[in-house]
């Protein structure tokens, strides 16, 4: 197949998943043609079967804000066009489910190609769900030829938000040649020289992940007596806020900021526990990626995360904001070593089994073709 994938290039999971579909798709014989204001950071290498075109903004004193989504359309029809494309794939709702529909309307004479939609989460609960949005956001799920979600927590909301319920589940996924545990890589003696445990916590950052609990779970855990340290992988707009948490609190020496890397992996596999204190989680792809690794997690009972996360087998749920039972549940695992072992081993089972690309992949490959079958069933 001829596919064209949209994501948001830099930001949060969808762009991550967006990105390695495309990559697998491609290594299965696919072609993959990205369309985007800029190359999707997981996508580090273009090649026979893997192509991106880049949405160039106009520059016109009559608008105050660039007209993006105009854009992407306008792009999106061209691709779509210029390659023979077979099917748009976006990831969120808006705006590139909108802009995909009117590239499929506006070239829909010469060619009809159909739109699916994946639904993340934050384009359901927060966006889609916002009144000033909600009407275009159901009208972008009626218009799509496909609606995928990445948990049933999500297909869920949907429901309920917006009274549409053709949805088909199809979780997030994991390599697990790529995702694993590598506890004596170089990395691990740069973190913790002297031998410390290490925590760790990947996000982008925003209020909605509570980054800063991460600092009172590591500040309850070294008054507790145990020798650990916390690696805050990513950045935005709350790292500042976390930062002063650090300082003020007088965990600043033993909490490392390394900013956003191209590799989580190497992060994951050197460490011990991962923290995921969010209020707000559709899937929870972070800890996933952790499980993959190993690792056992500490988390909020919100969202997808239980679908992901076994309380008790491969980590620990809290309710938001109970710092104090996040603490206690990892001074727990970091004084038995045996039991985070066990559960690190036992998320390692639940992520193959469960999310490996290869058994999420040809889920996706099969809803693409059950609709271009119901598609060219319909034109006949």
């Amino acid at each position: 197949m001829n596919i064209g994938i949209t994501v948001y290039p830099t930001y949060g999971g969808s762009g991550i998943v967006g990105s390695e579909l495309g990559r697998d798709l491609a290594a299965r014989g696919h072609n993959v043609h990205f369309i985007s204001s800029v190359l999707p950071t997981r996508v580090t290498e273009l090649g026979e079967r893997v192509h991106f075109h880049e949405v160039e903004m106009m520059s016109y004193p009559l608008f105050e804000h660039q007209p993006y989504d105009l854009a992407l359309a306008t792009k999106m029809a061209t691709v779509a066009r210029a390659e023979k494309l077979d099917l748009l794939h976006v990831h969120y709702a808006i705006p590139h489910s909108i802009s995909a529909i009117l590239a499929r309307e506006s070239i829909k004479e010469k060619r009809y190609v159909p739109v699916i939609t994946t639904l993340h989460g934050t384009d359901i609960t927060l966006v889609g769900a916002d009144r000033s949005y909600l009407p275009i956001t159901r009208y972008a799920l009626q218009q799509s030829d496909g609606v995928t979600a990445v948990s049933r927590f999500l297909k869920k909301a949907t429901i309920e938000t917006f009274d549409f319920d053709d949805i088909e589940v199809i979780p997030n996924f994991i390599c697990p040649q790529h995702y694993r545990r590598t506890p004596d890589a170089p990395l691990r003696a740069e973190l913790a020289p002297d031998g410390e445990k290490l925590l760790v916590h990947v996000s982008n950052f925003r209020s909605v992940k509570r980054p800063a609990d991460c600092i009172d779970i590591l500040a309850k855990a070294r008054e507790a007596g145990e020798n650990v340290k916390l690696v805050m992988v990513g950045d935005g707009p709350e790292r500042s806020a976390v930062f002063y948490r650090a300082e003020q609190s007088g965990m600043n020496g033993n909490t490392i900021f390394v900013g956003k890397q191209a590799n989580i992996s190497d992060y994951l596999g050197v460490a011990d526990i991962f923290l995921l204190p969010s209020e707000l989680e559709s899937f929870g792809l972070a800890a996933l990626e952790a499980q993959a690794c190993e690792l056992p997690v500490i988390a909020t009972r919100i969202g997808g995360i239980p679908e992901v996360v076994a309380d008790g087998e491969s980590g620990y749920l809290s309710e938001i904001g109970d710092v104090e039972k996040m603490a206690k549940d990892t001074i727990r695992l970091l004084r038995d070593d045996e039991m985070r072992l066990a559960f690190g081993k036992r998320g390692r089972e639940l992520a193959v089994e469960r999310y490996s690309t290869e058994k999420i992949i040809p889920q996706y490959i099969a809803f693409y073709e059950a609709v271009l079958n119901k598609t060219q069933a319909a034109a006949a």
